[in-house]
C-alpha cells in the first residue's frame, strides 16, 4: 500500500476484510491512522504480542481511551484490561475468585428463561430488527442479573457502553459527541458507586456482593479496581454477545444452508459460534505498547510505539485457517483469537459462549429462516469493536423437528 491505512475510514468501516488482505500479503507489520500505530495483520506476530507483555504491555491502551477532550479519568482503565505484571495478576486473582464456573452454573436457567421469554415475544413472518429485539436485550439482561441491577436501567447500558468503546474514535470536531460521551462516563461511574454502597449495606447473591468479599492474601479490589471491574463487565459483556448474536442472524441471512443443518443438528451450535466469532469477532482490535524498540514481521519498532493487533485480520489469516474468507464451521484450523490470548484472555468467554448457545437453542427450535429486512444495516462506529447496532430481518417459523 502506498499510503497509511486509515481504520476509520468510511471503505475500511464498512468491509475491512480486503484490506487487511492486503496488509497479510504486503505489509505484516505495518503503520496505519489514526495515531500512527504498528498494525499487525498476521496469526504468528499476534501470538507473539499477546504472548510478550514483557515487550508488548497493555497500560499503552489509557491514552486513547482517555483523550484531552475527555476532560476527565476514564474508569475503565482501572481495570484489568489496562493492567500489566505484577499489578494484573493480583487483580485477575481477586476477580476470578467471583467470575468462576459456579457463578455460571448459577445463572444458566435464568439466561434460558431470558432467551425463551424474548423468542416468545418475537413476530412471525413479520419485520423486525434483531439487535434491539434480541441481541441487546438478552446480554442486558444477563449482565443485570450477574450483577443485581434495577431492570429499569437496561434501555441505559448500551448507550453507556456504546459511548465507551467509541472513545477513542470520536473525531475532535465532534463536540456534541464529545459532551454525549462524558455524560455517558459521569452517570455510569455515579451509578457503580451507588451500586458498590448498596451491597456493603446490604450483601446478595451476586457477583459484585462476591467481589466486594473477595480477598486474595488478605487483600480486597480497591474502589477504583472495583469501579472499573463493573464498567469493564458492563460494556465488554454487552458489546461482545450482542454483536456475536446479530452476526449469527447475518450468517443465516447470507447462507441459509447453515441454519436447516443447525436445526437438524443442534449439537454443532458450539462449533457454529467458534466458526462466527473466527469469521466477524467481535472485538477487532486490541492495542499495545512496546516497552523498548522491537522487530516484529520484518519491521523495527520503535520504544512507546502504539501496537494494533488486528483480530479481524488475524482470524482470516490464510496460513491458519484455510480459505480464511469463507465461513466454513467445519474449517480445520488454529483456535481463533477472538477473546485474546494470554494473560488477557478474556474472562467473560465463556459466559459469551454460553449467552450465544442458549440464544441460538431458543431462536432455532421457532423459526427456520431468517431474512434480510427492508431496512438497511447500521454498523457501530467504534474503532475497537466491529458489529451491528441495527439488523432489519424478517423470521419465519419452521417445522419443531426436521427443518
Amino acid at each position: 500500500m502506498s499510503a497509511r491505512l486509515n481504520l476509520l475510514s468510511p471503505e475500511v468501516r464498512a468491509n475491512p476484510y480486503p484490506f487487511f488482505a492486503e496488509l497479510r500479503r504486503t505489509a505484516p507489520v505495518s503503520q496505519v491512522e489514526p495515531a500512527g500505530m504498528w498494525a499487525v495483520s498476521r496469526y504468528a506476530e499476534a501470538l507473539t504480542v499477546l504472548k510478550n507483555p514483557q515487550l508488548f504491555f497493555s497500560a499503552g491502551m489509557a491514552a486513547l481511551m482517555t483523550p484531552p477532550w475527555l476532560g476527565r479519568g476514564n474508569p475503565s482503565v482501572n481495570s484489568i484490561l489496562f493492567m500489566d505484571p505484577p499489578q494484573h495478576g493480583r487483580l485477575r486473582a481477586l476477580v476470578s475468585r467471583a467470575f468462576n464456573a459456579s457463578a455460571l452454573n448459577r445463572l444458566e436457567p435464568r439466561i434460558r428463561d431470558f432467551a425463551t421469554s424474548l423468542v416468545k415475544a418475537l413476530p412471525a413472518d413479520g419485520g423486525v430488527d434483531f439487535v434491539s429485539a434480541f441481541a441487546l436485550p438478552l446480554p442486558a439482561s444477563v449482565i443485570g442479573e450477574l450483577l443485581g441491577l434495577d431492570p429499569s436501567l437496561h434501555s441505559r447500558f448500551k448507550r453507556w457502553s456504546n459511548d465507551l468503546v467509541s472513545v477513542s474514535a470520536v473525531p475532535p470536531e465532534d463536540v456534541a459527541m464529545q459532551t454525549r460521551v462524558r455524560q455517558s462516563l459521569d452517570e455510569m461511574e455515579h451509578h457503580m458507586k451507588e451500586v458498590l454502597e448498596d451491597r456493603r449495606r446490604q450483601p446478595r447473591e451476586d457477583m459484585v456482593s462476591d467481589l466486594l468479599r473477595a480477598q486474595v492474601e488478605g487483600e480486597r479490589l480497591t474502589e477504583e479496581e472495583l469501579v472499573g471491574f463493573l464498567v469493564l463487565l458492563l460494556s465488554g459483556g454487552l458489546e461482545t454477545t450482542m454483536h456475536l448474536l446479530a452476526q449469527a442472524a447475518r450468517v443465516f441471512i447470507e447462507e441459509p444452508g447453515v441454519l436447516a443443518r443447525l436445526r437438524a443438528e443442534p449439537s454443532r451450535i458450539p462449533a457454529f459460534i467458534e466458526e462466527v466469532l473466527r469469521y466477524e469477532p467481535p472485538i477487532h482490535l486490541t492495542i499495545r505498547q512496546t516497552t523498548q524498540e522491537v522487530e516484529l514481521g520484518g519491521a523495527r519498532l520503535p520504544k512507546g510505539a502504539l501496537v494494533a493487533v488486528l483480530l479481524g485480520s488475524v482470524n482470516h489469516d490464510e496460513a491458519q485457517f484455510p480459505q480464511g474468507d469463507r465461513f466454513d464451521m467445519d474449517q480445520p484450523g488454529t483456535q481463533n483469537l477472538s477473546f485474546g490470548h494470554g494473560i488477557h484472555f478474556c474472562l467473560g468467554a465463556q459466559l459469551a459462549r454460553l449467552e450465544a448457545r442458549l440464544g441460538l437453542e431458543a431462536l432455532l427450535a421457532r423459526f427456520g429462516s431468517v431474512e434480510r429486512g427492508e431496512a438497511p444495516e447500521e454498523w457501530s462506529p467504534s474503532m475497537m469493536v466491529r458489529g451491528l447496532s441495527s439488523l432489519p430481518v424478517r423470521l419465519r417459523e419452521g417445522d419443531q423437528k426436521t427443518p
